[in-house]
């Protein structure tokens, strides 16, 4: 590894500014930094301001001296890292302590490592499906185009898509009469529907298809006269539009002991579940309402949608020989916190980050098994940017862990059937 000053300093940077340098190339002879993102995602939660990029993507003008001697470690000692300070030399002192750290963090990180790759993971169908149809109708109809909610809960996928025109809102006041609007992949209950009809919304709803089935299973149950338990998360968006198609006739449970606080009831009654829940997490609750409710109703086929349940059980065999499992995921999405949870019921510490620039070195030391997975809303690009950082960090063996096949793809919505 190396550290220097950087002079003169291009006006972008400030005076004392941290570059992390991927690649630099002197005379005939060049380095790289492999890990450079997990390097630089350290260094900004650290606190200091960190600029990341080769040296024609920073326009760094650096002496061939600090970059000879990074050359030179990287023939004898493996792995290399160019960290420089913006500014004169006396700049560095003020973040020469925290460099420093992180540098060490990174050195105890190197090594041989067994990467576990989670199948199936990343995106799902439903997933695929919402993006799709915001994709579309940003290229068909005129700017801005709405989404009430985001589209799915990806921190990454939703600002992409603000990027290309998307305008993402709380609450259909916001959306200017007649304009177009996307409903979330997590679906709304039938009032937001009848408020964007009234003020004349050009509504495509894109409404994961496993979500609009349990709707349908709680108008089902409630047009017969059942009292209607839906076991959710409270404030989730799925279960708030779940809980809108009969809001008369369902109850939120979460827990069983939320059941066993339950009124008694002559009513006949019946049970739906949101998608995401964990599988273990649900049977406890759908246990006790048996307990409670004898003859209680359920759907004819499991609430718990497929990609839910495959990437529960890849966590499962992964956890099983992995020292540690990072989560690709944000923390809103409830299929992704159950991975997390899946993992540590199974003994083994589990990370929930964003991408690879959460990924902190510390937890890698003395780790060499690693297992990687990522929520049904996580891009698979940014599980492939981690497992290049983490192979950069010295010789690594990629395998994949298989459970299942994913072959499911649901059609679009008929608002962008032509």
């Amino acid at each position: 590894m190396v550290t220097g000053a950087v002079a003169p300093q291009p006006p972008r940077y400030q005076s004392g500014d941290t570059l992390v340098v991927s690649e630099a190339t002197v005379g005939q002879a060049s380095v790289s930094c492999g890990s450079a993102a997990l390097i630089a995602g350290e260094l900004r939660r650290a606190g200091l301001v960190v600029h990341l990029g080769s040296m024609d993507e920073l326009g760094l003008s650096v002496s061939e001296s600090v970059l000879a001697s990074a050359l030179t470690q990287t023939q004898s000692d493996g792995p290399s890292a160019i960290v420089l300070t913006a500014g004169p030399a006396d700049r560095q002192a003020s973040s020469a302590e925290t460099v420093s750290r992180v540098l060490s963090a990174w050195l105890a990180a190197l090594g041989p490592r067994t990467v576990l790759l989670a199948e199936p993971r990343s995106f799902c169908a439903g997933v695929e499906r919402a993006i799709d149809i915001v994709e579309i109708a940003l290229a068909r109809f005129p700017h801005p185009v709405y989404v009430r909610k985001q589209i799915v809960h990806n921190t990454h996928v939703v600002k992409d898509l603000a990027s290309r025109g998307a305008v993402f809102v709380d609450e259909l006041d916001e959306v200017p009469e007649g304009a177009t609007v996307v409903f979330s992949a997590h679906g709304v209950a039938p009032a937001v529907h009848q408020d964007a009809a009234r003020r004349g919304l050009n509504v495509i709803d894109a409404t994961c298809p496993l979500v609009s089935k349990v709707h349908a299973e709680v108008r089902r149950y409630a047009a017969r006269g059942d009292r209607v338990y839906l076991i959710g998360h409270a404030g989730h968006e799925e279960s708030e539009g779940t809980l809108g198609e009969a809001p008369g006739r369902t109850v939120l449970v979460q827990t069983a002991d939320d059941v066993r606080q339950l009124a008694d009831s002559d009513a006949p009654t019946a049970y739906v579940m949101q998608t995401t829940l964990g599988a273990d997490e649900a049977m406890t609750v759908v246990d006790a309402l048996e307990q409670r409710f004898p003859g209680i109703r359920g759907p004819a086929s499991d609430d718990i949608c497929y990609a839910t349940t495959n990437r529960q059980n890849a966590v499962r065999a992964v956890a099983a020989e992995a020292q540690l499992l990072l989560v690709v995921g944000s923390a809103n999405s409830s299929n992704s916190v159950r991975l997390v949870e899946r993992s540590e019921a199974a003994g083994t510490r589990a990370l929930l980050v964003e991408d690879v620039s959460e990924v902190p070195l510390s937890a890698l030391a003395d780790v060499s098994t690693v297992g990687v997975t990522a929520g049904a809303s996580a891009a698979p690009a940014l599980v492939d940017e981690i497992v290049a950082n983490l192979s950069a960090l010295g010789p690594t063996h990629v395998r994949p862990v298989r459970v299942a096949e994913e072959t499911i793809r649901f059609g679009l919505p008929s608002a962008l059937v032509r």
